[in-house]
């Protein structure tokens, strides 16, 4: 059982938890448990498989190391099949839905007996749930709609998670019989935020034993389909993976294929039909229309040998086009861009100088300052900012005016020690309900970086979310807008707002939006980040990291970053100190 497996059911543990009302200690425990495996890189199974003793970790006391080895040693857990039979699994649905916690989801169990997404549509629909003591007609309305979300929509893997479950089969794949080459196609190889299933191209002697291979797979639960070239397998964690075995003169072509989109790839077969040539995942063949089919249609067939199809350069040359990155091939203008010898150099992860969100423990984060400082030189920073929360948000014990000046000057002792790079002094500053903002102007003034956000009110109406950000980016001392939309994926839909007026507005002031790089929110998203470069937005890419670990989370930011076209010009914190901050304080005088 890998990491990211654990702390799914160990999260689920403490939503049954939450929803019976049990201790908030044990609940708690829990949650911080998950937070500590969701951080961890080495998996929890090795770890027990040498001996180790897991309640060394942070936050991992012995009831719930208990728990981790039972997952390991048995992939169940006896507590939450006890919790199952007392409470119904389908109520952690419910806390997926817009405004609906763990107390709303169990009062809706108990008082109208709804245990399903489907039971909870019918009684909503019958008015039957506004009329409940806490709800009222715009929660029943906005239940209602995320319902139709939640079941209009196919169940997707966050990237980072299909990260952490893939290397296990990969390694495993790799040892096949007679494997001699292996790589990940489709929306996982674009680096889609959310995948849906996993293209796995293999190439080797005997198809018959590396789809056996696959299938022996000990997180294999279900075999979909399996002989000749093509095996499909369902995982434990409910991702599918599709493999496909193809010969050495069809490699390229099948990952062109295998790799989509599905609408870059028409682009390019309409492309060959133009050049007398016929793209599939076999090859690049010569083509010639074929007879007229009972319709009076006529085709498109496959002459002699081909004349491409062993690797994605050829594939590609034979079209009259240079290789496009995966990231870029979604059918935003690539093609024609490569054909004019324009794609861009697309940002890198080196490219950046300084990362401008994360926590301390002086409110929500695990690590000191001069822990996370250190994690930064390591990773070549010429700045950072500490971006803890403001005090809007108590339950992390946010930093008011006199809590931000004692922490000021520990990072004047910090920094004292540290010469080697610059500490931004910063705040993560809430977007109270009206706009304003939770600290006082005077401090304000006094930070070197001032970042502004939403925590609270997600559900406001469009006109009104859209004017109270506005209102905020009006504020003179304003320099980025971070996570701008509020999404999580696959738990939050985005804020409702007029995002192009948002973008518009922070181009002409000069505020900086931020692509959050953490996988649970790649916020904003590559649309959005398409339209900021087309209004001349700044945009700035940040972990939101609440431990060094998270620092390495950058590289999903700079992924969806690629699938925007963005380039190291198009991101403001890739400019050296000095003039980053003169870019900063351009804006703030402007």
């Amino acid at each position: 059982m890998e990491n990211v497996e654990i702390a799914e059911v160990l999260k689920e543990v403490a939503d049954l938890l939450e929803i019976q009302d049990a201790n908030p200690f044990r609940i708690r425990a829990f949650r911080n448990a998950v937070r500590t495996v969701e951080a961890q890189t080495v998996p929890l199974r090795r770890m027990v498989d040498d001996g180790e003793t897991l309640t060394a970790l942070p936050a991992i006391g012995k009831g719930v190391a208990g728990y981790i080895e039972e997952l390991i040693a048995t992939g169940g857990l006896e507590m939450l099949e006890e919790l199952h039979d007392e409470i119904p699994a389908s109520l952690i649905e419910f806390m997926r839905l817009p405004g609906l916690g763990p107390k709303k989801a169990r009062k809706l169990w108990n008082e109208l007996g709804v245990d399903s997404i489907e039971a909870l549509k019918a009684a909503a629909e019958a008015g039957e749930v506004a009329v409940l003591e806490g709800f009222g007609v715009k929660t029943q309305d906005r239940i209602l709609s995320g319902i139709e979300r939640l079941t209009s929509t196919e169940q997707r893997f966050r990237l980072s998670e299909v990260d952490e479950l893939l290397p296990p089969l990969l390694d495993h794949m790799r040892a096949a019989p007679g494997l001699t080459r292996l790589e990940v196609a489709g929306s996982y190889r674009r680096r889609r935020e959310t995948i849906g299933d996993i293209d796995l191209l293999a190439l080797g002697d005997d198809a018959g034993a590396i789809s056996r291979w696959l299938v022996e797979h000990p997180s294999v639960v279900s075999v979909i389909g399996a002989g000749g070239t093509r095996t499909s397998i369902t995982l434990r964690s409910g991702l599918q993976v599709d493999l496909r075995i193809v010969p050495a003169a069809s490699w390229g072509a099948a990952l062109v294929y295998f790799t989509g989109s599905k609408e870059h790839n028409i682009k390019l077969r309409q492309r060959a039909l133009d050049r007398e040539l016929r793209i599939s995942e076999y090859g690049v063949f010569p083509a010639e229309a074929s007879e007229e089919d009972e319709s009076g249609e006529r085709g498109v067939a496959s002459v002699g040998e081909p004349v491409a199809g062993a690797t994605e350069e050829d594939v590609y040359a034979s079209v009259g086009l240079p290789w496009i990155p995966p990231e870029l091939r979604t059918d935003r203008g690539e093609i024609a861009a490569a054909e004019a010898g324009e794609l861009p150099e697309l940002i890198r992860r080196e490219d950046l100088k300084g990362d401008l969100q994360m926590h301390s423990t002086w409110s929500d984060g695990r690590d000191s300052i001069e822990e996370m400082l250190g994690a930064c030189v390591d990773r070549g920073y010429e700045y950072f900012a500490i971006t803890d929360h403001s005090k809007a948000l108590a339950m992390v014990e946010g930093l008011d005016a006199e809590k931000l000046g004692r922490q000021w000057a520990e990072i004047d002792e910090v920094e004292a020690r540290h010469p080697e790079i610059r500490i931004l002094r910063s705040l993560e500053v809430d977007i109270l309900k009206d706009g304003s903002l939770d600290l006082e102007d005077e401090w304000l003034e006094r930070l070197d970086l001032v970042v502004v956000s939403i925590h609270s009110f997600f559900g406001l109406e469009a006109a009104e979310q859209t004017d109270r950000v506005l209102r905020a980016l009006r504020h003179p001392q304003v320099d980025i807008l971070a996570h701008p939309t509020g999404r999580i994926l696959n738990r939050r839909p985005p804020i409702d707002m007029d995002v192009d007026e948002v973008l518009k507005t922070a181009a002409e002031l000069g505020v900086a939006v931020e692509l959050n790089a953490h996988p649970n929110r790649l916020d904003l998203r590559d649309t959005h980040l398409i339209r900021a470069k087309e209004l001349g937005a700044k945009v700035v890419i940040s972990t939101d990291a609440h431990r060094t670990g998270e620092l390495d989370l950058i590289r999903y930011g700079v992924e969806q970053a690629r699938r925007a076209w963005l380039t190291p010009a198009d991101v403001i914190n890739t400019r050296p100190l000095e003039e980053f901050l003169a870019e900063l304080r351009g804006s703030r005088s402007a």
